[in-house]
């Protein structure tokens, strides 16, 4: 019996880790903050404008906001020295690359034929016109274009290159093909070449107008939002609230609570000092900071400062040293003893080296902290480690240095190149070829926001990727203190995202297993940014979650709970449970020591 329950019990994992496998595939094959009725909806549409509706461009972008990686940027001429290899390859390798000419050329003769299949990869949207499907050129011209691209990641892959330089020259390959898609001109794009007949030429001149306005005021990449249909303050970040404490680096503001009684134990937000604070209060409805006031949680958010070359110097202790100062002046305006922590990305990097400083003095002033998509060491499931080489770290750490700061739109284009199909090509079509203006979505603008790393920290940050020093024990230094975030021991959240490829969950998963304590693992179904913005009402959201951490992430995964839902609504029990007894909500922001300031979103956020 013993036996037969044993083997019921692995059948059971083995099935359930497939039908899991079967959902992260599915998830990997749509863009984010899309549901399945989006995806009928702009199938329907495609005949039209293939993906192209502010919905679809706004969710193949949103899968690829900023995060806490390796900035180290992408270099011409590594991407040089990776062609220089393959053109090598095919040098060395004749045979190999006659064997896949000779693969191309029955395709090719297959599709003049007609005999070839007509589908492109699921989930590659650049082909949902039924043009493409229809017209016989365009079936051919389609087809040919797939079977060419598959020749040349085919002869990558079968080439005797090591794994990482494969990597690379498979991203090099995909950035040339993905710019030669007949769905970037105008001829080979029949939805532009339609509007541009149906506009009597009014599309292509709009469409040229666009152009010209991105080379001079956006550094001639597509934009990705309507930059003018936002205000932070007006229709973004309006929860009520006031600045109560601010010092050189952040403000901090406390927001008005809307329940008559409030937990005693405040919560403080921290955000990534590579994005403004406002994605967690980002509007109505998609504001994790709504959600939390809401919940009869006193809730404070630092919003960092924006630096100039000035600020140069500014590095993890002084990051460190300010969140100190904000913790001090949360008790005295709560009288609590102590705070819960939130923190995202780079935010949450930060956060773990203050909470590692305070374990290594005994400090008891965070009694439970949420880490929000944050990978605390290199992970080789990103693909922003591929071109980090010691001599591309240390040209990325002298350009910070000569500059002052990583400026916020040197990373936005570095991001927009790991995915140019969503990030590039998509807006060049939406932009130039139909003429429409970039589409209106909150999120995008957020991301278009952008701020500057200084000198100093963006140095350690890469040294933390590349070294690893934020989980190895004793490596890292905080204000003078070797910390090791096994000494951590407060209770902790940590949310990841199955589609995400800016901290993938796996990471997360790793990082979350080095500190002590318990740690509740949440997984939402969701990728970088929509596992932040996660309200609940969406039907089709779930989370997996646990609290046992031992064994691979495939372990995990196979013994997790799926809750349908939002992970917030779990997340604000959690919180409840470990914020303290109710009491009475303040009559007035701030106290006679921090009095209220500037009222919410307060001024560092506006700063250019």
């Amino acid at each position: 019996m013993a036996g037969a329950a044993s083997g019921m019990a692995k059948m059971k994992r083995e099935t359930r880790a497939a039908g899991i496998q079967v959902v992260e595939t599915k998830m990997v094959e749509t863009d984010e903050l899309e549901t399945v009725e989006t995806q009928v909806v702009e199938t329907q549409a495609a005949e039209t404008q293939p993906a192209s509706t502010p919905d679809a461009l706004a969710a193949g972008a949103a899968d690829s906001m900023l995060g806490p990686n390796p900035f180290v940027g992408l270099r011409p001429q590594d991407l040089v020295e990776t062609a220089r290899q393959i053109c090598a390859q095919a040098v060395q390798h004749p045979a190999l690359l006659l064997e896949q000419e000779t693969t191309l050329a029955r395709q090719l003769l297959s599709i003049l034929a007609g005999c070839a299949p007509s589908q492109p990869v699921p989930g590659d949207k650049r082909f949902l016109d039924a043009a493409w499907q229809d017209k016989a050129p365009y079936r051919m011209l389609m087809q040919g274009y797939l079977a060419w691209r598959d020749a040349l990641t085919g002869f990558v892959e079968r080439s005797t290159l090591d794994p990482k330089s494969k990597e690379r020259a498979q991203f090099l390959t995909s950035l040339v093909t993905d710019a030669m898609s007949p769905t970037n001109s105008l001829l080979g794009n029949p939805a532009a070449l339609r509007k541009a007949f149906e506009s009597g030429g009014s599309s292509l001149w709009s469409g040229t107008m666009n152009l010209v306005s991105d080379a001079c005021a956006n550094n001639g990449m597509p934009s990705q939002v309507d930059m003018g249909a936002f205000e932070v303050g007006r229709n973004l970040a309006v929860s009520k609230g006031a600045v109560v404490f601010r010092n050189e680096l952040l403000e901090l503001i406390q927001y008005a609570p809307s329940t008559g009684k409030v937990h005693a134990r405040p919560q403080i937000i921290v955000p990534p000092q590579i994005n403004k604070f406002y994605v967690f209060d980002l509007a109505p409805g998609k504001s994790l900071v709504e959600l939390l006031v809401n919940s009869g949680l006193q809730v404070f958010v630092v919003s960092w400062r924006n630096p100039t070359a000035a600020q140069r110097d500014w590095d993890l202790d002084t990051y460190v040293s300010a969140l100190l100062e904000a913790i001090d002046a949360v008790c005295d305006i709560t009288g609590s003893d102590d705070v819960n922590l939130h923190g995202a990305c780079s935010g949450a990097m930060t956060m773990s080296a203050l909470l590692g400083y305070l374990a290594s003095r005994g400090e008891q002033r965070v009694h439970a902290a949420t880490l929000m998509v944050s990978v605390l060491g290199s992970s080789e499931d990103s693909q922003l480690g591929l071109f980090a080489t010691p001599e591309t770290v240390a040209a990325a750490k002298q350009a910070s240095r000569a500059q002052g700061v990583l400026k916020g739109e040197e990373m936005g284009r570095v991001f927009a190149w790991m995915r140019p199909n969503d990030l590039v090509w998509n807006y060049w079509v939406n932009n130039y070829l139909l003429g429409n203006p970039p589409p209106v979505f909150d999120i995008l603008f957020w991301n278009n926001d952008t701020t500057r790393l200084p000198a100093a920290l963006h140095g350690q940050l890469i040294d933390m990727f590349a070294d690893n020093l934020l989980v190895k024990p004793r490596a890292l230094t905080v204000l003078g203190t070797p910390i090791d975030l096994a000494d951590v021991t407060c209770d902790k959240y940590v949310v990841a995202g199955v589609t995400d490829h800016i901290t993938p969950w796996k990471g997360v998963f790793d990082s979350a297993r080095r500190f002590g304590g318990k740690t509740r693992f949440v997984l939402s179904s969701s990728g970088h940014i929509q596992s932040l913005i996660n309200p609940p009402g969406n039907p089709k959201a779930k989370y997996f979650s646990g609290t046992e951490l031992a064994g691979t992430p495939e372990d995990w995964l196979a013994g997790a709970a799926q809750t349908q839902g939002s992970w917030w609504s779990d997340w604000a029990a959690w919180l409840a449970s470990r914020s303290g007894a109710k009491r009475k909500a303040p009559a007035a922001l701030g106290n006679a020591r921090y009095p209220a300031g500037a009222p919410a979103p307060g001024t560092y956020v506006s700063q250019p």
